[in-house]
């Protein structure tokens, strides 16, 4: 019989506990980096979770060690050329927050490695998120040119405060997991050995409560994020205006230079 996550490519799913269905950012060799069709998928999958009766909580992580590495540079180098993709992944990037704000399943993000870009949205929009002490959170916009936008305008000063989220969104300063839960940004911080069992136990936990209490305690609490629903749209307007300026290919050729030897969990950007 056939499944409904069976037409996904770059997400791969299993079930590590009942009721706990685990989603996982796979583009081998390039750190999970989201190219057009992780992106497209990163966006309808939630809708997915929040239609499955299967489905009482979720985690998202990566593959091979590395959360992911942002945006697919070919895929930015074709947002500067063609219109029609820009306004498509513009399209998508609004997506993929408002409908992970939507999704009434408890999320639980396990952060390890780079944690960059689309990846990054789901990281930190998750309702748990859990984040390996070698994990390196990088919004990495303001280093491609770009204002940062996606998540990053409604939810870091949300969660670390605005002298914390400017130091780290205007700088691309890169933020350990043990200094991402010192200063608020993720819930939690473990061992990177430690990190995927407590990810599962989680999850196991917020599936044994109650569907009701828990989906309407987030959607409560969520209505924190949708207030700022006319910041994001706008954050997210200057975002992709900038991939039409004139600072985008200074910064798509300074990432490509870095990651010429090879993608490596020590030079995501």
């Amino acid at each position: 019989m056939s499944d409904i996550y069976d037409s996904y490519e770059r997400l791969r799913f299993d079930w590590p506990a009942e009721g706990v269905l685990r989603i996982t950012m796979s583009n081998p060799g390039r750190l999970n980096s989201a190219d057009a069709r992780m992106h497209g998928e990163l966006v309808r999958v939630w809708r997915d979770i929040d239609a499955d009766t299967r489905v009482r909580a979720a985690i998202v992580r990566g593959s091979d060690g590395a959360f992911s590495s942002g945006g697919d540079l070919d895929l930015v180098q074709q947002m500067t050329e063609d219109f029609d993709v820009l306004t498509r992944v513009w399209k998508e990037a609004r997506d993929l927050v408002y409908n992970l704000v939507n999704c009434s399943k408890p999320l639980v993000s396990a952060m390890e490695g780079p944690a960059v870009g689309a990846g990054l949205v789901a990281g930190l929009l998750a309702d748990i998120s859990i984040a390996a002490k070698d994990a390196r959170i990088i919004d990495g916009h303001t280093r491609l040119g770009v204002a940062a936008g996606d998540h990053a305008a409604i939810v870091w000063p949300l969660l670390c405060g605005m002298a914390k989220a400017k130091y780290y969104l205007m700088l691309c300063e890169s933020v350990s997991g043990e200094e991402a839960e010192r200063i608020g940004l993720v819930s939690l911080c473990v061992e990177a050995a430690q990190l995927q069992d407590k990810a599962v136990e989680i999850a196991t936990r917020l599936a044994a409560g109650s569907p009701s209490a828990l989906r309407w305690t987030k959607y409560a609490l969520n209505n924190w994020l949708r207030m700022a629903g006319p910041t994001f749209d706008t954050s997210l307007a200057l975002e992709f205006m900038g991939f039409k300026g004139p600072d985008v290919q200074e910064g798509l050729a300074s990432l490509r230079e870095k990651r010429r030897p090879a993608f490596t969990k020590d030079c995501p950007l």
